[in-house]
């Protein structure tokens, strides 16, 4: 996307050839040399995992990959012992892909008059003098070897996630930390009038109590391959056989069992997240048929994984979520203490301006992060909130 707006804009308005070929043969290559440059940065990211010595290393990469590209220093000026160098930078061919493009167009096809350079026309004798391809075939060479970069680089980056180790440490915020800070921060003298103010800012947002009942649920898959192969005949294999139960509003409810017992894959069922499989059996909603369009509109759903953008603070990320979630017939002054009172509940508080983060690297820890999961989902006022079992 980024190398289409970049060529549509520029392309014309710098004078290149106005061929349409020539057009869409620039946008190729401006699009590969994207696809490899990600691919190379997200390599370097996955091997040196501290943003500092990615940051420091990555610049270092830059330095190499354009000083040894044929701009900065033409090929005939590399020295004999750093040629493989110019031929293992993907820079190199990203110049010769657009510059083929551009100076082998008709409007470079003049006679040549410099008597030093070998060439038939004026755009041959700039090519050669840069030490560049001087045929068609540079531009499809060039490709070539782009995609193979982009290829080599993402093969590596996934290699990287198999086998490198993460990092040892982990940033974990502290809450005690977090209110050590804070009450070094606040005068002693506001102590009272923060009590007071919180206690002012407590609302609560009218919801419909509702209760959940299943009877007789069943869960079929496909039976798996493997299985087959080892003589089951069954066409379907069973998950869960004959539930029944019943969620009451206003009473916490725990679904409780050993590993593999089925206690993720029930509560997916009952909040319709299973997109494959059969389901038999009835579910209701204070004694009505649930129907998904509309339960998701009343329901809260925590699940296992606590999946959050690590790039935002805590108070930002239960923020988004109540203006996403939150009736429009709710003002924002509301919604704003409605979201303090949220994070007062969950004791996220302290960590107001803690950043998310990555998992095992830095920001939250993973008891921290659930209670972010729980606080997402409580600020869109649900009228039921159902949450994964987690492992003991």
């Amino acid at each position: 996307m980024e190398s289409a707006v970049w060529v549509v804009l520029t392309y014309y308005v710098m004078g290149f050839a106005p061929a349409p070929a020539r057009f869409f043969r620039q946008l190729l290559a401006f699009f590969g040399t994207h696809q490899m440059a990600m691919a190379l940065f997200r390599f370097l990211g996955a091997v040196l995992k501290s943003m500092v010595v990615a940051n420091t290393f990555g610049m270092f990469v830059i330095l190499l990959i354009f000083i040894f590209g044929g701009f900065v220093i033409p090929r005939g000026d590399i020295r004999p012992w750093w040629i493989w160098a110019y031929w293992s930078s993907p820079m190199m061919y990203s110049q010769n892909a657009i510059s083929v493009n551009e100076f082998l167009s008709s409007r470079w096809a003049n006679k040549n008059t410099e008597a030093s350079i070998d060439a038939s026309t004026v755009g041959e004798a700039i090519l050669k003098s840069k030490g560049l391809f001087t045929g068609e075939w540079g531009f499809w060479v060039s490709m070539g070897a782009i995609l193979g970069f982009t290829i080599l680089f993402n093969i590596l980056y996934i290699l990287a996630l198999t086998h490198l180790s993460p990092p040892s440490g982990s940033n974990t915020v502290s809450d005690q930390e977090n209110e050590n800070e804070t009450n070094t921060s606040t005068p002693m003298g506001t102590n009272d009038e923060a009590t007071n103010r919180a206690t002012q800012t407590q609302i609560t947002l009218p919801f419909q109590p509702l209760a959940l009942s299943f009877n007789h649920v069943n869960y079929y898959v496909d039976m798996p391959a493997e299985m087959r192969e080892q003589g089951f005949a069954e066409s379907r294999l069973q998950l869960l056989s004959d539930i029944s139960g019943a969620f009451r509003p206003g009473v916490l409810t725990a679904l409780v069992g050993v590993s593999g017992a089925g206690k993720t894959t029930l509560m997916d069922v009952l909040a319709g997240r299973k997109t494959s499989g059969s389901i038999e059996g009835s579910i209701t909603l204070s004694g009505y048929p649930k129907k998904q369009e509309t339960f998701a509109r009343i329901s809260g759903y925590c699940e296992q994984t606590d999946i959050h953008s690590p790039n935002v603070t805590v108070y930002e990320s239960i923020l988004y979520s109540a203006w996403l979630r939150l009736s429009s017939d709710v003002d924002e002054k509301t919604r704003k203490l409605f979201v303090e009172e949220v994070m007062t509940l969950v004791e996220l508080d302290v960590l107001r301006n803690a950043m998310v983060g990555l998992p095992g690297v830095d920001g939250l820890s993973t008891e921290q992060r659930k209670r972010l999961t729980i606080a997402v989902e409580l600020v869109a006022n649900p009228s039921l909130c159902l949450a994964t079992p987690s492992r003991c």
